[in-house]
């Protein structure tokens, strides 16, 4: 009788297809690439938004009534950002704690393995940034959205005066010199983050990405400086 060699049987990884995905490298690489790519269009439409100061306190504070008279549909975009931010965040972690068990004596002795390497100093400190940026969403929400509410007329109606409260913030140096240091954070984590997120979602292949690396940078610098014009712009005495 002859005896025959069996290949061990592989048990599937228990769970949904997408609790699979997520646990998955690829999925957690597709899910910061999505939510990265998400919050970095809000970060965009938030700083067009921030612009329209430098027209009238009416255009401002006009805009800001217009989002709030969504009603529900703004507080569920509200509760879908805050959403797309912590699960960011918290995958960003388990990547960057994965990467340090399988690589424990860090980044400092990473060689690239064929081709140009795209590691930079914004791709090293993902973690940082991100974490500072994360600290200061949470002070900036407390600073204006649940700030002081002022109010003023607008067409006829009472509206809160958030233009006003942008105003009175930025009449202070140490502010604007913080925010202007945050911008520079966001700068950097954007600069890693738009490109990488395009390859991470499989839509960046080696011909185009020096392409993609360098107009992330662009992109990053631009979305910084659209920010950082208008503190220092009303601080000067230019925006009042």
């Amino acid at each position: 009788m002859t005896n025959t060699l069996k290949a061990p049987e592989t048990k599937p990884c228990p769970g949904s297809p997408l609790l699979r995905l997520y646990r998955s490298s690829v999925g957690k690489k597709l899910i910061t690439g999505a939510t990265g790519l998400a919050l970095a269009m809000f970060v965009l439409a938030h700083m067009v938004g921030n612009l329209l100061l430098f027209i009238s306190r009416d255009a401002y504070n006009a805009y800001a009534r217009q989002i709030e008279s969504l009603g529900m549909l703004f507080y569920a975009v509200e509760l879908g950002l805050l959403a797309v931010v912590l699960l960011h965040a918290w995958v960003g972690i388990e990547i960057f704690w994965r990467q340090r068990q399988a690589r424990p004596q860090g980044y400092s002795t990473y060689q690239s393995v064929g081709g140009p390497s795209y590691q930079t100093l914004s791709s090293r400190t993902m973690i940082v940034t991100g974490s500072v940026m994360a600290v200061f969403l949470v002070t900036h929400l407390l600073t204006f959205k649940f700030g002081p509410y002022y109010t003023t007329e607008l067409g006829g109606e009472t509206v809160r005066d958030l233009a006003r409260l942008v105003v009175e913030k930025f009449h202070y140096l140490p502010y604007v010199v913080g925010y202007s240091a945050i911008l520079g954070l966001l700068a950097s984590h954007l600069r890693h983050g738009l490109w990488s997120a395009w390859q991470s979602i499989g839509l960046l292949n080696a011909g185009i990405r020096p392409v993609v690396v360098g107009a992330s940078a662009v992109v990053a610098g631009g979305i910084a400086i659209g920010f950082g014009v208008l503190p220092w712009a009303i601080f000067l005495g230019l925006v009042s």
